[in-house]
């Protein structure tokens, strides 16, 4: 319901202002993109029902849009709202009213919502998902009004360099963000690691297929991003600065949309979700569980053995050769190459 474009002008400030309330407070990358596009639909079912002033609101209000979340189609698979799809709204919700509490200073009660029951699974992608991302950053240009073709596409091969860091290197969002060029060995094919978790640094291997995308796009497409700026930083914004996780977030949805896959689509992912889905390809690949806590920087094993669970069901995603994917033979990786 992204799609849905709100006539309340006080409405579209809210959002707006949500938004940024829910950055400066310090919440995820991922819960600042997905929770104003929630309330986004509550403030429509509002206007709807003719309730245009948010100091109208009331505990009944919430109660009735609530039930018809709970009757309303899943516009994109049929059938209705998942468990865990109302409780992304109830936690929506409850933000929103907290926000309103202590910026808007209005008297309205919290949400009396109980979460529904939900089983937690680890989400990752299949291989096909991941390769559909990295067509997706082959779409041509749409609208060449505001943007030069040579910048449409540098910014299409910095994406496929963020996949390849994300998902092809496994690295953690703070980790990506902070990488310099300066840290890719192109001649040893391997990504120093500086700041990992814990001041942990780390050097991982660079398959050939990733070190394509890192090599086009630092040799021959970031410099039409720096704008004569000084930076070391490996991903640039078109402004020319050091991207942060936020921005390489938007990117990854982007991706997401444009490849019209739904059950893709369907799914809450983030830049970690990258991460998550190389360690179960490695897994079902048959990697050794040790190789790939060296791979994610793992300080414990206990860490790395949450993939083991699933297991099963990711031997039955494989829809191609693993290699096609990451770049990556695993039955020809020696342990030095993972350290």
């Amino acid at each position: 319901m992204k799609n849905l474009s709100l006539s309340n002008q006080s409405y579209r400030y809210l959002e707006n202002s949500f938004k940024e309330w829910l950055d400066v407070q310090g919440y995820a990358p991922s819960t600042v993109y997905n929770l104003p596009n929630h309330i986004r639909e509550f403030l429509y079912h509002l206007e709807k029902k003719e309730i245009n002033q948010i100091k109208q609101l009331n505990h009944e209000h919430i109660k009735s849009y609530y039930k018809h979340l709970q009757e309303r189609s899943n516009q994109r698979r049929g059938g209705g709202l998942s468990n865990g799809h109302l409780n992304k709204h109830i936690q929506a919700l409850r933000k929103f009213i907290e926000y309103l509490r202590k910026v808007g200073r209005l008297d309205i009660p919290p949400v009396q919502l109980h979460n529904e029951t939900t089983s937690h699974r680890l989400v990752y992608l299949t291989e096909q998902e991941i390769n559909e991302l990295f067509k997706a950053t082959y779409q041509p240009i749409e609208d060449r009004k505001y943007i030069s073709l040579a910048v449409h596409e540098a910014i299409q091969i910095r994406d496929r360099a963020m996949l390849a860091v994300f998902y092809g290197c496994g690295l953690r969002r703070t980790e990506g963000v902070s990488l310099d060029v300066g840290d890719i060995n192109f001649d040893r094919s391997v990504l120093h690691v500086r700041k990992g978790k814990n001041h942990k640094e780390r050097l991982v291997p660079i398959s050939n297929t990733n070190r394509k995308h890192l090599t086009e796009y630092i040799y021959d497409h970031r410099p039409c991003l720096i704008n004569q700026r000084k930076s070391e930083a490996l991903f640039i914004s078109y402004q020319g600065k050091r991207m942060q996780g936020q921005s390489l977030f938007i990117r990854l949805k982007k991706l997401q949309y444009d490849t019209e896959d739904i059950d893709l689509i369907e799914k809450e992912i983030g830049l970690h979700t990258l991460r998550h889905s190389i360690a179960t390809h490695f897994l079902s690949a048959g990697m050794p569980l040790e190789n790939i806590s060296q791979f994610l920087g793992h300080t414990s094993l206990e860490s790395t053995q949450i993939y083991t669970h699933i297991l099963s069901d990711a031997e039955t995603i494989r829809e191609q050769p693993f290699a096609n994917v990451s770049g990556y033979e695993t039955g020809n990786l020696h342990e030095d190459e993972w350290l």
